[in-house]
């Protein structure tokens, strides 16, 4: 069990509001993380076609920070990244991935194909929730509620533009990762 003592820079969370903070935060941490495994990403590809769709994304993420800080401000915070634990064991498996198959790059670029879109899929969740509890808060304490959720929504959109170019991508990708296998069947007869 995590113990508070183990996030530095936490408090308990007895308010809605406070949570919304929170999740800001551990959004903040995760697009951070993301941001720099989109820049290896992108260097460990060979790809044009997936290197295309990461390359207009890493400014995306930057903005997404930025959006990020942005709505902290609002609410008189300052950005603290609270570590995404989901993020980074995202990016460790991928991590990994691409070292245990590094000996074929169709693979990798497959793999980094792969887990870049469960990155996208994770950021939609949670920007998803997010806007619903920033709705919630409508009325309440929020001043800047319509340009918190503007916010969040300009994320989200990104977010689900970049996985739906990410999963078209996919399939092509899978067909050129299996030509070297079709071809070392037909050496080995």
């Amino acid at each position: 069990m995590v113990q508070l003592s183990e996030r530095p820079g936490t408090k308990k969370i007895t308010s809605l509001q406070q949570k919304f903070i929170y999740e800001i935060n551990t959004m903040y941490d995760a697009e951070n993380r993301f941001l720099e495994a989109q820049q290896m990403m992108w260097q460990c590809c060979q790809n044009s076609k997936l290197k295309a769709v990461i390359e207009p994304h890493i400014p995306e993420t930057e903005q997404h920070i930025e959006n990020l800080k942005q709505i902290l401000t609002i609410f008189g915070e300052q950005p603290q990244r609270i570590t995404c634990d989901i993020a980074a064991g995202l990016i460790s498996e991928c991590q990994k991935f691409t070292l245990l198959s590094a000996d074929n790059s169709k693979i990798v670029d497959l793999g980094l194909a792969e887990w870049h879109c469960k990155i996208e899929q994770l950021e939609i969740t949670c920007y998803r929730t997010l806007i619903k509890v920033a709705e919630s808060l409508r009325g309440e304490v929020m001043l800047g509620q319509n340009q918190v959720v503007q916010l969040l929504e300009q994320n989200l959109r990104q977010e689900e533009q970049t996985a739906q170019k990410l999963e078209q991508l996919m399939m092509q990708l899978v067909q050129e990762a299996k030509q070297p296998e079709a071809k070392a069947t037909v050496k080995n007869r």
